[in-house]
């Protein structure tokens, strides 16, 4: 998902806003954990981007998107800029067999 939402909707609270957005995030997220994984892969990597816009987007971990889209939203800008981008990968600690 490469998206900009606008922070600004006339008739609405600007809490509210950030609420949907976080909200449409999550949502684009549990969709992305139900697909089916490739042959050979056992999990997803998110490649995550929060800024103002797509040039000054900063790299962020999936935990931090949420906090970040208020970060963006305090410096007074109209819109946030979301990247979230999902890459099948292999667990970087394998599971023990039979515990």
């Amino acid at each position: 998902m490469k998206k900009t939402f606008s922070l600004e909707v006339p008739g609405k609270d600007a809490a509210r806003v950030r609420d949907k957005i976080r909200q449409e995030v999550n949502r684009y997220v549990r969709r992305e954990r139900r697909k089916e994984l490739p042959e050979g892969f056992d999990a997803l990597e998110f490649a995550c981007k929060v800024g103002a816009t797509p040039a000054t987007a900063e790299v962020r971990s999936l935990k931090e998107v949420g906090p970040a889209i208020d970060t963006v939203a305090a410096t007074g800008v109209t819109g946030v800029y979301v990247e979230i981008l999902s890459a099948p990968t292999h667990r970087r600690f394998p599971r023990l067999e039979g515990a």
